[in-house]
């Protein structure tokens, strides 16, 4: 009887080391699974990151002008709104402005003058105040009148066979950039320093850039008399009121008779950025995003 409850016991006892060796087996290959496991995983989590990742240095368009496109964006349209204009599609061949680049902080600006998407002249800015987005700067507009830039273009090229730079609006002037630049009835949205900055009660009409109306309340971005004063784009020159003769690229401006219809110098593109400083050179292609760089100012 004893032998036979040792044959039992001894039995009972096999069994069970038997049971525990596959298991500790079972757990160390577990454990074997999950350390090499872990390494992959982690892998393919930073590798999706840094694909995640948003690049740097790169340009986005806000805006494009094309001043004989049947579209006049003058002083009141867009620019302190930050409505959406226009279609990707055609970004780079008409008036557009894209609202949720408009409402991004940006540091450093590009205006493009280009000619079927190449470039054929072009400035960089930096924004005098960081962290603020072109809807933020275009709807202070009172009192207006800021110079927004520093240091002067920190980049600036034209290209060699371009045509029409003396008297560009922004090509053929020096300076620092300003926005909302009122008087009286009058308002522009994107000035240089260098050119005619009319005082702030002098109705003179004589001041030249970007986004024009000589007819509007400029504080708050309302336009009188229909639209007549509207233009989009106006040429350096000096011909203060009663002027008969304001030069203005291509077909969109008011009916106002003094407006004479020009030919266009290109379309102008604002692209911005927030830590990108240097813009690819004259004779590249445009696309909405542009790859950039950054340089010591």
């Amino acid at each position: 009887v004893v032998s036979t409850q040792s044959t039992g016991s001894s039995g009972i006892n096999a069994e069970y080391g038997k049971q525990w060796y596959q298991r500790r087996v079972r757990g160390l290959q577990s454990k074997v699974m999950v350390t090499k496991t872990i390494p992959i995983v982690l892998l393919v989590l930073l590798v999706g990151s840094v694909r995640a990742r948003p690049r740097r240095y790169m340009w986005h368009l806000g805006m494009n002008l094309n001043p004989a496109d049947g579209h006049i964006m003058g002083y009141t349209v867009g620019w302190h709104t930050g409505t959406q204009i226009g279609t990707n599609t055609t970004a780079l061949s008409m008036d557009y402005l894209d609202h949720y680049v408009w409402i991004e902080p940006a540091d450093y600006i590009a205006i493009v003058r280009h000619q079927h998407g190449v470039i054929d002249a072009l400035k960089v800015f930096q924004f005098r105040y960081w962290g603020l987005s072109l809807l933020d700067r275009f709807k202070d507009m009172n009192p207006g009148r800021r110079i927004v830039s520093y240091g002067g273009p920190i980049q600036e090229e034209v290209a060699w066979d371009a045509d029409n730079i003396q008297d560009d609006p922004i090509f053929g002037v020096g300076g620092e950039l300003a926005f909302n630049w009122q008087y009286t009835n009058n308002g522009h949205r994107i000035v240089l320093t260098g050119g005619h900055l009319s005082a702030l009660g002098v109705d003179d009409d004589n001041t030249r850039g970007l986004g024009n109306d000589f007819s509007c309340d400029p504080l708050k971005g309302i336009t009188h008399s229909d639209g007549k004063s509207q233009h989009e784009i106006s040429n350096i020159q000096d011909c203060p009121r009663p002027c008969q003769n304001h030069k203005v690229q291509g077909t969109d401006h008011g009916t106002a008779s003094s407006f004479k219809t020009g030919p266009v110098y290109g379309n102008y593109a604002i692209y911005i950025s927030k830590d990108a400083n240097h813009f690819p050179p004259v004779g590249t292609e445009l696309n909405i995003v542009m790859e950039g760089s950054r340089s010591r100012i």
